[in-house]
């Protein structure tokens, strides 16, 4: 399975999207955007802001390859 170190994640509030990388070594549990600084918390059930906004999962979910990094 190709890792994929980009993610394009979207604010709920503004609509607003970016693109950012992965961090490798740790779930990212807050995002604040710079444009509207709301603050971006997982979904209940997610690991990460990545795993809930982005348009990639966060890296641990990627390796496992059973959609939570917690399992």
């Amino acid at each position: 399975m190709e890792i994929i170190l980009e993610s394009t994640i979207t604010c709920r509030e503004c609509g607003h999207q970016k693109e950012e990388t992965i961090p490798t070594d740790a779930c990212q549990y807050f995002y604040e955007w710079e444009n509207c600084h709301q603050v971006l918390k997982p979904k209940e059930g997610d690991c990460c802001v990545y795993c809930s906004y982005g348009s990639a999962p966060c890296l641990p979910v990627q390796e496992a390859g059973s959609g939570h990094c917690c399992e």
